[in-house]
């Protein structure tokens, strides 16, 4: 890989100094925006220009010493080039690659860039000169936030958009219903987040701890908050995929509307918002009532969110109460299925079929596999590597979200020293050296890999302070995996790696980031866990995963 001279994060294709001189950003260096480019110079004046007092005012196409934004349809779609010399050019094949060329300027022009307002007016703002040509490798880079364990406020969520695009992350998984809460304001079926979207107290660390915490918890986003951060992500060239689950992670919804479940097996009258974590048995029943009911949920999440792909779950359903449901058992003689795992297939294939209807295509998480894959479905592989393999050489596409490496709830560090030791130790080093491709794949198979993402469950993220701890600074690494044309793991040079995050660190400070220091937590935010609470959410603390 090309040095990189101004410790880029994520690292860029190439890097080529051009000379020793400097283009200073002055105050009265213009923004000259070609056609398609006025969203980027509104972000650049609202954001790197607020945060240096320059103001970047309008100028015309022969402007000397200005910043020029152009599309240069000869690039790769999101790929661009950054030329620094007497002025400042930024072409992209797209808006989105000249976005993401902004975000290299930003960079350049130091961890200040970061700040939302200025804090040294009179600083002098230089560049060297350089040539740098970039284009990401994957298409899908993704980070999923779970709001249902933990409601996190939209400033909350707006605030993550601004960190992904930061780091060139480009799709945002929007994890918004589950047993432990339902956000999403549903206009024809109000008693989701009237009822669903509040629980009466909430199991303080992994499932099997002692400790609850009694205070009611709950939030929805309203449907004028979805439109704002959809816009919002959007001006960030950043997709929302919303994920809506079903048929299990579905208590919340059951305890809205008990006929959702399977009543003639469960009093899911008496059933209330999970208070708990783990895999719940309570999921919906397999009636047309039911889908009926679904798709008038995804008719209004469809309106919201124009993502080609809706994420409708599918993971960890256990089928218990589908067995002794005389109207599952039924169902299933009338269908001629096999069992228990057909009939899951079959309510997964209704909603393939139905988004396909509509344009758009599901995702799943891996489980979507058993009874056989509904014709168009895309696969989210987070058991491991086994699921997206299998869906590979199906002919699926594949997103790569393993839980041994990606799933950034898990610990930092071995010992009692993190806020919550749960799952499998992944450092900083670890997520550097995740490889998303499986290399069992041949290339016509690997081509079904639409790109990686990181996932972030909240079952113990109380707040943005513990969810800033968790993500940083892992996602940073995560992002070089996705972005940039890395060598293969053992080949990476992790130390130029955590050389150059020094440099990132200070912009992360500058964005107001808790991340977890660099050399482990410091002394006073040491927690050691009760004995009661010690152990991960049913997974291994110890050992390589098995299934990869």
């Amino acid at each position: 890989m090309a040095k990189t001279s101004a410790d880029l994060i994520p690292a860029p294709l190439s890097v080529e100094d051009t000379g020793d001189r400097t283009f200073v950003l002055a105050v009265d260096t213009a923004l000259v925006a070609g056609p398609g480019t006025e969203g980027v110079a509104h972000w650049l004046r609202s954001t790197v220009g607020t945060a240096l007092a320059r103001p970047l005012p309008p100028g015309e196409p022969g402007a000397e010493r200005a910043v020029r934004l152009r599309v240069d349809p000869a690039l790769a779609p999101e790929g661009y080039r950054l030329t620094v010399a007497d002025s400042v050019e930024i072409a992209g094949g797209s808006a989105a690659g000249v976005f993401w060329g902004a975000q290299t300027l930003r960079q350049l022009l130091g961890p200040d860039a970061f700040r939302r307002a200025c804090a040294d007016p009179g600083a002098a703002r230089g560049i060297g000169w350089r040539v740098i040509e970039d284009a990401p490798r994957f298409g899908w880079r993704g980070m999923l936030l779970d709001v249902s364990r933990y409601f996190m406020p939209k400033e909350g969520v707006l605030r993550q958009l601004d960190l992904l695009a930061a780091h060139k992350l480009n799709v945002f998984h929007f994890h918004l219903t589950d047993d432990q809460g339902w956000r999403i304001e549903i206009l024809r079926h109000p008693r989701l987040t009237e009822v669903g979207s509040w629980r009466a107290r909430t199991k303080y660390g992994h499932r099997a701890s002692e400790l609850w915490d009694e205070k009611p918890h709950g939030g929805f986003y309203t449907q004028d908050d979805i439109r704002e951060i959809v816009a919002y992500a959007a001006e960030r060239h950043i997709t929302v995929v919303p994920e809506i689950d079903l048929p299990g992670h579905s208590q919340a919804a059951i305890s809205a509307y008990p006929e959702l479940g399977n009543t003639d097996v469960v009093d899911t009258a008496a059933l209330s918002v999970w208070d708990t974590w783990g895999v719940n048995p309570n999921i919906l029943a397999p009636t047309e009532d039911v889908l009926r009911f679904y798709e008038g949920v995804l008719e209004e999440v469809l309106a919201l969110f124009p993502s080609r792909f809706v994420h409708i779950g599918g993971d960890e359903c256990p089928k218990d109460q589908w067995k002794e449901s005389p109207t599952a058992q039924a169902r299933i003689r009338e269908l001629g299925l096999a069992g228990e795992d057909e009939l899951q297939s079959w309510f997964i294939r209704h909603f393939d079929r139905w988004l396909a209807d509509r344009g758009r295509r599901l995702i799943g998480w891996d489980e979507i596999l058993e009874g056989g894959l509904a014709p168009g479905a895309t696969v989210s592989s987070w058991r491991g590597y086994r699921g997206g393999v299998e869906a590979a050489r199906a002919g699926h596409d594949v997103v790569m979200c393993p839980e041994q490496q990606v799933y950034l709830d898990h610990r930092q560090a071995d010992g009692p020293d993190e806020p919550m030791p749960i799952g499998y130790v992944r450092t900083l080093e670890d997520v550097y050296r995740f490889e998303p491709v499986p290399p069992q794949l041949t290339p016509e198979e690997a081509a079904h890999v639409l790109g990686t993402q990181a996932n972030v469950w909240t079952e113990v993220m109380q707040g943005q302070g513990r969810v800033d701890y968790q993500v940083f600074p892992r996602l940073a690494a995560f992002a070089e995996v996705a972005w940039s044309a890395l060598p293969a793991p053992a080949e990476r040079d992790f130390t130029a790696f955590a050389g150059r995050m020094e440099t990132h660190y200070r912009r992360l400070d500058a964005l107001g980031v808790g991340y977890r220091p660099p050399g482990g937590p410091l002394p006073w935010q040491k927690r050691p866990a009760p004995e009661k609470m010690k152990g991960g959410l049913g997974r291994p603390i110890d050992g390589s995963p098995p299934n990869v």
